[in-house]
Parts: structure tokens; sequence; C-alpha cells
């Protein structure tokens, strides 16, 4: 492991033993967006943002326009029911079945996740919490390097769950005006209302605010690229926001029972999401790191997504030697990666003690891509160390909670001299004198 590189292949090797475990810790933190680019981008967000909450669609055809489809107008915003049914019949059977298991799988998962309402009675008084869903929902969908219909499912399927009464998607056509057919079939799926045809940070000001044509939501929810994350920011408690998720990531966790082309492929397969993805493995067998490299050098070479892999793996991939799988568990915790893929003989093992993960998959047969597309959580997921004190897109997160409390009239006498007191303490008279003229009135009355 004298090197740091694999020489073609560029990728970083890396080594506890060599490095210690506090220069690998830096190496490999990241942030959602390079900060510097994230401040340039956000002065024209602004300038995006404030023309279409001005001037709503003539501004969102004058940027698109500008930026993608130069063919856009307002009449063809909205994609209209020919080309729904249009995509839905030129979509081959086999393909519509699998967004079909995709999206029953989803229902499935998600339904496990609905709150209930509760309330506790004591002495007759009442407390609890109530749950609602969200009344309106847009759901950004990427295009760009690939079409998305996963992400329609992933996101649309928990908000119906949750009783999200309507769906709007945005995404950015082709330079034709084209929206991928798969993308319209799976939002025809989940019964979204309307699919329009504009992305970055103008549909989510269109979203946030409303145009002519664009409802209004109450929250946004989606992965989208730097435009849209920023627009999402400076626009939350204007509108809800879900996530501000950034590159694709994974962390492998490897012994020596997992098969090195599998662990490569892994990698890739992540990897290919752009050349800003993140793909890192850490195992403490050295024979396994070697293969793997040689697997990832082999599969580069015949790939069709190469431009996109060669940047991700040598700026942001790294093969990591770690002492034990303790200290690779230890430090996949502190850098919280989106998907970490357990490929050890038993996973289970180690879940209890890998705490920070978007989504945890458990042994070499649990690739990723099952959950990129139909094992059941949403793909929605944090980034960039978010883990630690965030989670994945769920149905909790189209729903609203309402506390309740209702005391009864004793409850209200013996509490409210307490309550006075704290109020007091805090200088709010108004508060201590709204407890004091219960406690006077309700005295009198036992």
């Amino acid at each position: 492991m004298a090197n740091e590189k694999t020489g073609e292949l560029g990728i970083a090797i890396l080594s506890t033993r060599k490095h210690g475990s506090d220069f690998i810790r830096r190496k490999l933190k990241r942030t959602t967006f390079d900060p510097v680019a994230m401040a340039e981008v956000e002065a024209k967000v602004k300038e995006i943002i404030a023309a279409v909450r001005e001037r709503g669609d003539d501004a969102l055809v004058e940027i698109e326009r500008q930026f993608g489809w130069k063919g856009c107008s307002v009449e063809r915003l909205k994609v209209n029911k020919e080309e729904m049914d249009a995509a839905y019949l030129s979509v081959p059977t086999k393909i519509l079945e699998a967004l079909c298991l995709a999206r029953n799988r989803l229902e499935r998962f998600h339904q496990q996740q609905l709150p209930h309402s509760w309330f506790v009675q004591d002495d007759g008084s009442i407390l609890g919490e109530v749950f609602h869903p969200i009344e309106r929902v847009g759901i950004y969908v990427p295009g760009g390097l690939a079409a998305y219909p996963s992400t329609v499912l992933h996101v649309a399927v928990p908000a119906k769950v949750a009783g999200v009464k309507e769906l709007y998607v945005v995404t950015p056509p082709d330079k034709n005006g084209k929206i991928h057919p798969l993308v319209l079939v799976a939002a025809h799926l989940v019964g979204v209302d309307a699919v329009f045809r504009v992305g970055g940070a103008h549909s989510i000001a269109a979203l946030a605010f409303g145009t002519q044509t664009i409802p209004k939501v109450d929250k946004i929810a989606g992965p989208s690229g730097i435009y849209p994350v920023v627009a999402k920011r400076l626009l939350y408690g204007v509108v809800g926001i879900d996530l501000l998720p950034g590159p694709s990531e994974v962390a492998v966790v490897a012994d020596e029972t997992a098969p090195p082309d599998w662990v490569a492929l892994e990698l890739l397969a992540q990897a290919e999401h752009g050349p800003d993805s993140v793909a890192v493995l850490f195992t403490p067998s050295e024979k396994l790191l070697k293969e793997t490299a040689k697997n990832l050098a082999r599969f580069l070479c015949t790939s069709r997504r190469r431009k996109y892999l060669e940047p991700a793996l040598k700026n942001h991939g790294a093969l990591v030697l770690t002492r034990d799988m303790d200290e690779a568990i230890a430090l996949v915790n502190e850098l919280a990666y989106e998907h970490v893929a357990l490929m050890v003989a038993e996973p289970m093992r180690f879940v209890g003690k890998l705490r920070y993960a978007g989504a945890i998959f458990l042994g070499s047969q649990t690739t990723v891509a099952f959950g990129d597309y139909l094992a059941g959580p949403s793909h929605v997921l944090p980034t960039a160390g978010t883990a630690r004190f965030s989670s994945g897109l769920s149905v909790v997160d189209f729903m609203v909670r309402s506390s309740l409390v209702g005391l009864s009239e004793e409850k209200a006498r013996l509490l409210a001299n307490a309550a006075a007191m704290l109020a007091d303490s805090e200088g709010l008279t108004a508060h201590a004198k709204a407890l004091r003229v219960r406690r006077k009135k309700l005295g009198k009355l036992s």
C-alpha cells in the first residue's frame, strides 16, 4: 500500500495503519456542495426567485428558454392528456410491470410508517397528538444525465400513503420540450395530478409561490442539482422542503467473504450517477482491496458511462484499508453516508453498531441498486454527513402533527399556581394573570 493512487484508475488507496484514522476522516469529509460554488449560485437564484414571484408564467418561460428548452411556451408548460396517453402506450409491458411491482413494494413498506393519532386521559384531562396529511406537494424529478421514473415513485408513494390530496411534478424537458415516457407513466401510476415541463430553480420558485399555470404547494420534495437545492434552501419557510440532498454516495463495508467483482460494481453503481458521486470501500482485507481495484479498472474500460465514472472515482472515491471491522464501522459512523452496503458474512452483527446512515443494505446479495428502485424505502436520503441528524424521506414528512391539551377543571386548578410562577420568572405577566384568574375562579367552584 505504498502508493495512494492505483495508477491508471486514479482512485485513492488509503490505510488507517499508515495514515491514521484522523487523516482519513479529514480526507473523506464532504459537504453537500462546494461553499464557493453555492455562494456564486445563490446570487443568481435570488434573481430567478424574484422574477418568478413577480411575473409568474412569463418569467418561467423566459428563464426556461434561456437555460433549457428554447421552444418553451406558457401553453406547453403542462403536459396534456394526449402526451400522457401516448407515453403509456409506448412503454413495453415488462417495464410497466416492473414499475407496478416497485410501486406496490413501496406502498407496503410505507404503510408501516403511518403514525396514529393518540390521546391519554388522566382525571378527566386529555393529552395527545393528532396527525393530518399535507394538502399539496410538489415533486422535483431530475433530468439531464438520465431519466428518473424511480424518483416519481419514491416521492409520490409515501406522499399518497400519507393521504396527500394533490401531487404535482416538475421536471426539466429535453431540448425539444419532451419528457421521458417512463417519467410520465410513473406519474400516471401513482396518480399525480399534473406534470409540468420545467426544471431548475425557477420550477422550485413556481411551486413555492404559484403561477398562473403551476399551483402553489405546501411542500417540495425530491433530489436535484445545485440550482434547485439552493432555491429550496432560500425558500424554506415560504414552503416546506424535504432535504437538501447532494451528490449520490455509497460506503461499502466488506470482509474477505465479499466477491471483489461485486464490491467493484457496488462502487461503480453509485459513481455513475455523476462526476460528483462518492464511492468508498472500507475493509480490513488487503487481498479484497487489491482485487477490487483490479475489477474497478476492468469494468471501467468497457463502461458506457466512463466519462462520469472516472472523475467520480478520481476525485471522490477511495479504497480504505482498516485495522479491523470495528474501525471500518467507526469511520462510516463518523462520516454518515447516504448508503452503506454491509458486504460481510454476518451483517446483523454490525447493524447495532452502525448508527448513522441514510439506508443500510445487508449482505453481499443486497446491492444498493435494489433500494434505488424497488426494495421498499424511499431513495431520497440524507447526504454529505447529514445522516448524523436527519433521515430519509418517509410518510411522516408529508404529515403535520398537532398536540392536544385539554385539562379538567380540577387539573387546571392544581397546575395553575406552578405555571404562573414559571410565567413570573420569565417576566410574562399576562401569562401569569391568565393562569391565576383560572385558579381563583376554579377554586371557588370546587
